[in-house]
């Protein structure tokens, strides 16, 4: 038996996700990509997770325009991607004709290893992938979504490989999204891995409990002979451990890696570089954190989050937040914390903490779990919580797949002469509205990347008529604020960069006579939100629980509607929320439109 150990290193993917939000730009990327081609990897996690969205919600650029630049920098490299099954690399489950064309899509596109998780372990979430990744000749490899819980132990992982490999899966990863793994513990699994099934088994453990590299060495004393790592300027906290501590550390023993240490190091003085251009996006939680064996928030969710808290002013709360999730998780059945469950359960977890009441507000996400749409809950459910959320609504217990008609078709007919590709057509797929606009955008070459510095002020920046230094009081706290630029007077909805009390932060507004800050300390709050919209003061007056998006508005001036009547869909933290009238009567305003940005405490529909 060949004793080496392969290596898959994750600095195009899960290392910036895990520590600069996955804003890694493609730019930053090429120019290394001829020194790790030569290195020896088994392969190179490149594309999937998160960095789909980032690209097309933050970077502007084309997802599959990346993957095509990667491949043909990277011609001895197998490429990797992390795909989450019936989800693929949205937010719901997609039919069986979407997973087959993305997954060939992507094959054609370069790739080469399908990663396929499901968030609940639930395998007939995976099976159409595996089949399609299989039919187009390509690496399946099913994935075992580690947790701890009341209900989840070493006999059903090893269940689960079995039937993985039943299904023709080429290999199986372990995915400790969270770094729940100990050394006896991943002794113990991989022990029994290792003799329950004949393929090759990974091991991906995030290094945010401190004990990536002992788990590692422990899983390789007990048969793994794959293992996930990162360059070392992003490993770390809540990415993974370092690649050429591993390769050091193994080197004169029976598992070398083969690889060329000093080679690697070259590659680690780079990315030190290319991480300074991304500082804005690290955060504080980004360190050693061994709550995590209690809270298992995997790496990616906790920068999310910690940026989500600081948007709304609130990461003082972060703590609170961190003892909620897991209460939220036994409600709802001990699902493992990986995207979209993470998501799921920690947006309820901010919600929660923020309305002061648990399940005041339920996101539409955890209404669609309690009814079995995203899988099967591996433990009991709340009776209580799924009252709350769907009355006696029934809950399904087929594959949630086998309810959704082939879309293809009509998502084709739908995006029109926007879409130039079949890959367009899966943009669209995965996020309809954003990818709408970046796609048209795109055709306009009309993109814009947010910034990775916010720009100097300048004369013509400055906005007219506006002070550029002021204070501001809000709810009795005061803050000093300096515009420091802006965007193009031409755009729609202007981007204003401020410092808040000597914090860089951004502002989207329409129009400059909207910027009517408070001047003095002894200043009432303004009468206005966002300059537009009134503040809240009635009972009647409909608010948000948190900053997002308005995905959909339900009702108009002049209807009817009863106390809890869905009026708004808005979206945060890329989870969808219902918000319902506080009160009976006649909507008598609507002061939002689909697609505008809203705050707490604005009137967003009034019901007189």
């Amino acid at each position: 038996m060949n004793d080496r150990v392969h290596i898959s290193d994750l600095v195009l993917r899960d290392g910036h996700q895990s520590l600069l939000a996955t804003r890694m730009r493609t730019e930053d990327m090429l120019p290394i990509c001829e020194k790790l081609d030569k290195i020896g990897f088994w392969s190179l996690e490149a594309w999937g997770g998160a960095t789909f969205d980032a690209c097309v919600r933050f970077l502007r650029e084309d997802p599959w325009e990346r993957l095509r630049k990667l491949r043909d920098a990277l011609p001895n490299t197998r490429l990797q991607m992390l795909l989450r099954g019936q989800n693929l690399l949205g937010y719901r489950h997609y039919s069986d004709d979407v997973v087959r064309a993305f997954i060939a899509k992507s094959a054609d596109n370069g790739m080469d290893v399908f990663r396929i998780f499901d968030a609940l372990n639930d395998t007939r979430n995976l099976r159409t992938a595996i089949e399609a990744t299989k039919a187009v000749g390509k690496h399946a490899q099913g994935t075992i979504s580690y947790t701890t819980s009341p209900v989840h132990d070493v006999e059903q992982f090893i269940a689960m490989a079995r039937e993985l490999e039943s299904m023709g899966c080429d290999s199986i990863a372990v995915k400790d999204m969270a770094g729940l793994l100990t050394p006896t513990r991943t002794a113990e699994l991989f022990a029994a891995l290792t003799n329950a099934v004949k393929v090759p088994i990974h091991l991906h453990i995030h290094a945010t409990a401190g004990m990536a590299e002992m788990c590692h060495l422990r899983a390789i004393e007990n048969g793994c002979r794959h293992i996930d790592t990162v360059i070392s300027p992003l490993a770390g906290g809540a990415s993974h451990a370092p690649t050429e501590s591993m390769v050091a550390a193994l080197a004169d023993t029976p598992w070398a890696t083969g690889l060329s240490l000093p080679s690697l190091q070259e590659i680690g003085f780079y990315f030190h570089s290319v991480r300074k251009k991304y500082h804005q996006f690290e955060n504080e939680f980004t360190g050693v954190d061994t709550r995590v064996q209690v809270n298992q928030v995997p790496g990616g969710m906790i920068s999310n989050l910690a940026n989500q808290l600081r948007e709304q002013g609130a990461l003082d709360r972060m703590n609170a937040v961190l003892d909620e999730i897991p209460r939220v998780r036994q409600d709802l059945g001990y699902p493992p914390l990986v995207t979209p469950t993470s998501q799921i359960v920690g947006t309820q977890a901010v919600l929660n903490v923020m309305t002061g009441e648990r399940y005041k507000t339920i996101t539409n996400e955890v209404k669609h779990y309690l009814q079995g749409r995203y899988g099967r809950a591996p433990g009991q459910i709340n009776r209580m919580v799924r009252q709350m959320a769907i009355g006696n609504e029934d809950v399904i217990d087929i594959r949630p797949a086998d309810l959704l008609p082939a879309e293809l078709d009509a998502l084709r007919e739908n995006i029109g002469d926007i879409a130039r590709s079949e890959e367009d057509v899966l943009t669209f797929a995965m996020f309809p509205d954003m990818g709408r606009e970046f796609l048209k955008q795109r055709n306009d070459n009309a993109l814009v990347p947010e910034p990775l510095e916010a720009p100097k002020p300048s004369k013509s920046d400055e906005p007219a008529g506006a002070p550029v230094e002021f204070n501001v009081t809000l709810h009795g706290e005061t803050y000093h604020i300096r515009v420091t630029g802006s965007g193009h007077k031409r755009q729609e909805q202007r981007p204003f960069y401020v410092t808040v009390d000597g914090q860089p932060e951004e502002i989207l507004i329409e129009t400059l006579e909207e910027l009517e800050p408070e001047t003095s300390e002894s200043s009432a709050a303004p009468k206005r939100a966002n300059g537009k919209r009134p503040r809240a003061t009635k009972p009647g007056h409909v608010t948000t629980s948190m900053p997002g998006t308005i995905v959909d508005v339900l009702v108009k001036e002049g209807d009817e509607v009863k106390a809890g009547a869905p009026l708004l869909i808005t979206e945060a933290m890329k989870m969808e929320t219902e918000v319902q009238a506080p009160v009976a009567g006649t909507v008598s305003a609507v002061h939002v439109v689909k697609g505008d940005t809203v705050t707490p405490d604005e009137t967003l529909i009034e019901i007189g």
